[in-house]
């Protein structure tokens, strides 16, 4: 059974970085699409970015467009982790990230990931 651990969250001002992190256990995960979401208070949980595996040792790398540009994922195979870089952080920002992981090549479709986080804090406020 896949078990995804989210760290990183936080307090931080507006126009300030963030760094998650998401720790894999119970599997090999190298063929997985990895992604993060997010869920503000009253708000669904909103896609923000995934990287697939394509072939071989290559990824694609999806993003919302609300956090294009500003938003980094990466993946460390070795270490079973995912990380996301969040950069120019907004008050628009604020929710619970979650990571995911889904057997499929897929990105934002929520419903195609098969194993959640429990979700870390992240709030962006002067």
């Amino acid at each position: 059974q896949v078990q995804l651990v989210e760290s990183g969250g936080g307090l931080v001002q507006p126009g300030g970085s963030l760094r998650l992190s998401c720790a894999a256990s119970g599997g090999t995960l190298t063929t997985y699409t990895l992604g993060w979401f997010r869920q503000a208070p009253g708000k669904e949980r909103e896609f923000v970015a995934a990287i697939s595996w394509i072939a071989d040792t290559t990824y694609y790398a999806d993003y919302a467009a609300a956090v294009q540009d500003r938003f980094t994922v990466s993946r460390d195979n070795v270490k079973n982790t995912l990380d996301l870089q969040m950069r120019s952080l907004r008050p628009e920002d604020t929710a619970v990230y979650f990571c995911a992981a889904a057997r499929l090549r897929t990105t934002a479709r929520s419903s195609d990931y098969d194993y959640w986080g429990q979700g870390t804090q992240v709030t962006v406020s002067a």
